[in-house]
C-alpha cells in the first residue's frame, strides 16, 4: 500500500492506494499540532509515504519518504479523477493556485496567490462570521439567494470585512452582501485563470470547491463547466499517493 498525505493550513488529507485503487481516505482539521496529527493517521506500515502541502518538509524530517509540491500533487490527483483535464484551480484555506496542464497531463504553467488571504477559504470564513452566518455552507447558500447591485471594492480581508459590516449597517440585505463577496472572489479567481490561459476541462479542487455559490458563479463567469471532485479537499493527498506508487515502479 502507498500513502499520500497533504498537510494544509486548515485540513490534513490522507489517501491510501492499494493495487491502484483508493483503499482509505481521511480528512481532519490541521489543529495546533499538525505534525503529530498527521503522524497519527499512519496506522499501518506503507511501502512508501509521500507528503505535500505546507507541512511536507516537516513530514519528510519525521516520517515521510519523499515530498512533492502542491502544484504537482493537485495536477496528478485531478488528472487521475478527470482524465484529460487541462486546467486545475485549487482554492484552499490560505492560497489560490491555478495550474495549466499540457495534452499529456504534465504541468505546463502555474500561478499562485500565497502572499495574502484575499479570495481564499480564510477570506470567506471571516466574511461569513462578520455577517453572522453559522458556517461556510450556510454562507454559500445564502449568497445564492442574493440579488445583484452591490459591489465589494476591496479584496483585503480587513477592509472587505469593514465594507461588508458597513453595508449591513446601512440596511443592505445580508444575502445581497454575501453574493457581492462571493462575486468578488470569483472575479479575482477568473482573472488568475484568464491570465494563465484557461483551457477546458477545468477541475476545481480544495475546500472552497464545496461552496456551491462559488462554483455556480465561476461557471457563469468563465462560460465553461466547472468539474468538482467528489472530495475536493483530498485531491492533493491523492496526488501524493499516486506519486508514491509511481516512484516505486
Amino acid at each position: 500500500m502507498y500513502a499520500g498525505i497533504d498537510i494544509g493550513s486548515r485540513t490534513i488529507g490522507f489517501v491510501v492506494l492499494s493495487e491502484g485503487r483508493v483503499a482509505l481516505s481521511r480528512l481532519i482539521d490541521t489543529g495546533f499540532e499538525p505534525l503529530g496529527a498527521a503522524k497519527n493517521m499512519l496506522t499501518e506500515k506503507y511501502r512508501r509515504v509521500v507528503a505535500t502541502g505546507y507541512g511536507r518538509h516537516a513530514a519528510k524530517s519525521h516520517f515521510a519518504d519523499a515530498v512533492i509540491t502542491e502544484i504537482k500533487a493537485h495536477a496528478l490527483g485531478a488528472a487521475h479523477i478527470f482524465p484529460g483535464v487541462r486546467t486545475v484551480l485549487d482554492i484552499g484555506g490560505q492560497d489560490t493556485k491555478v495550474i495549466l496542464l499540457d495534452e499529456r497531463g504534465v504541468v505546463a504553467d502555474f500561478q499562485m496567490n500565497d502572499r495574502c488571504s484575499a479570495g481564499t477559504g480564510k477570506f470567506l470564513e471571516v466574511m461569513a462570521a462578520a455577517l453572522g452566518y453559522g458556517g461556510m455552507d450556510e454562507f454559500g447558500e445564502a449568497a445564492l439567494q442574493g440579488s445583484g447591485g452591490i459591489k465589494i471594492s476591496n479584496m483585503c480581508t480587513v477592509f472587505a470585512e469593514s465594507e461588508a459590516v458597513s453595508l449591513m449597517h446601512r440596511g443592505a440585505a445580508r444575502e445581497d452582501i454575501a453574493l457581492a463577496l462571493h462575486s468578488a472572489v470569483v472575479e479575482r479567481t477568473a482573472g488568475m485563470l484568464q491570465r494563465i490561459g484557461l483551457t477546458p476541462p477545468l477541475v476545481f479542487s480544495g475546500g472552497v470547491a464545496n461552496n456551491r455559490c462559488i462554483v455556480t458563479l465561476l461557471a457563469e463567469k468563465l462560460g465553461t463547466k466547472v468539474l468538482v471532485p467528489p472530495e475536493p479537499q483530498l485531491v492533493g493527498a491523492l496526488g501524493a499517493a499516486l506519486a508514491a506508487a509511481k516512484e516505486q515502479h
